[in-house]
């Protein structure tokens, strides 16, 4: 099956992740990679692999980057990846091994959460589809990220892929205030019979935050990663009050319409 499959990745300053990634994508004969300008040592680390190929896009949302790497792919297959993604070798094995010949259009993976490089047992990172049919898929934008529309069949993997993030704590703010202004956005503007539970609770701000911290720490068990757990929960509870606080300054600006 590997010899079907292109790798797919959106870049924008990812020094501190790409070679990992790459590390374990040596399997595939190309890679295409997205940038958004990268001003780091991002595209100096593409060009010392051979097999990957780089097109420059300013970046506008996350849906028609993907889409537009997508028409890049000359394989039935993507491989979609962000760029702190790391496929384990199980992972690996399980894909070589799939079938060409089936019903299936579309394969979702679990993922691990790693802080500093280490494994989490549990996050809240819900599995994505990441492995599936070019000719039956499509990006759609959903909040501050993207969703797989994929008109065929899907399954679910096995293994892991790590989600091992190393850039700077200075960077991870950034991004999350980005993604917290789009996310706020929507939650105004979705019916709430149309949201999830999860962003029910979202939307009623002050409440998320701890209901997050206890999620993190004792239903997903990170308290027994000790320090590493910890510090994954404050991550998440700190990106859950900087929503609360951009939907708090939403409904001031609305009344003072």
């Amino acid at each position: 099956m590997l010899e079907q499959i292109t790798p797919l990745i959106l870049t924008y300053n990812e020094a501190p992740n790409i070679d990992r990634t790459l590390e374990k994508l040596t399997w595939a004969k190309t890679i295409i990679v997205i940038d958004s300008y990268s001003t780091d040592q991002t595209l100096e680390i593409l060009s010392n692999y051979p097999q990957i190929t780089v097109f420059k896009r300013k970046f506008d949302t996350h849906a028609t980057q993907w889409n537009y790497g997508l028409e890049q792919v000359k394989s039935e297959w993507v491989l979609s990846l962000d760029a702190d993604y790391i496929l384990t070798d199980e992972l690996i094995r399980e894909i070589k091994d799939l079938p060409l010949d089936n019903t299936i259009d579309g394969y979702f993976a679990r993922f691990k959460y790693c802080v500093f490089g280490k494994p989490l047992r549990g996050t809240i990172l819900p599995p994505r589809e990441v492995l599936f049919r070019k000719d039956k898929t499509i990006y759609i934008d959903d909040g501050h990220t993207q969703l797989l529309k994929n008109r065929g069949n899907s399954s679910q993997l096995i293994g892991y892929i790590h989600h091992d993030d190393r850039k700077p704590l200075n960077r991870w703010l950034w991004a999350q205030q980005r993604y917290m202004v789009i996310e706020s956005k929507k939650l105004l503007e979705t019916p709430n019979h149309e949201l999830s539970l999860g962003d029910r609770l979202r939307k009623l701000k002050i409440i998320a935050p701890l209901i997050i911290l206890v999620y993190c720490l004792i239903v997903k068990g990170g308290i027994l990663d000790g320090k590493y757990g910890l510090y994954y929960a404050l991550q998440r509870v700190l990106a859950e009050i900087l929503l609360s606080i951009n939907l708090i300054e939403a409904s001031f600006n609305e009344r003072g319409k």
